[in-house]
């Protein structure tokens, strides 16, 4: 997963086709749990762009966004968010492929 290096990168990435942020943090411990997995779900969903999001690094863009819980995924397809699969509880691989699968 491409992790994003700056707002500016942010902003030119949701103008993009079917693009999906996942917000995490490195001390994230639901962020973690998902990780092994995140390859596997990139692999399925091959049609979508993945970047990862470090909430530490780019506060203003989860206050923007309303992300105050991780791991979170926001989905942009040119330009327009899309859906939101925004909350503090951790998510199941199942959870997030269902999520995945009813966007487009």
């Amino acid at each position: 997963m491409q992790p994003l290096q700056s707002e500016q990168q942010f902003n030119e990435l949701i103008q993009g086709e079917r693009v999906i942020f996942l917000f995490t943090a490195g001390w994230c411990p639901d962020c973690r749990i998902i990780e092994p997995v995140l390859p596997e779900i990139e692999e399925k969903f091959n049609t979508y762009q993945f970047v990862s999001v470090d909430r530490d690094q780019f506060i203003d863009i989860c206050a923007e966004y309303d992300i105050f819980g991780i791991p979170s995924f926001l989905a942009f397809d040119k330009g327009q968010e899309v859906d939101r699969f925004v909350s503090k509880d951790r998510k199941t691989q199942e959870e997030i492929e269902t999520f995945l699968t009813d966007l487009f």
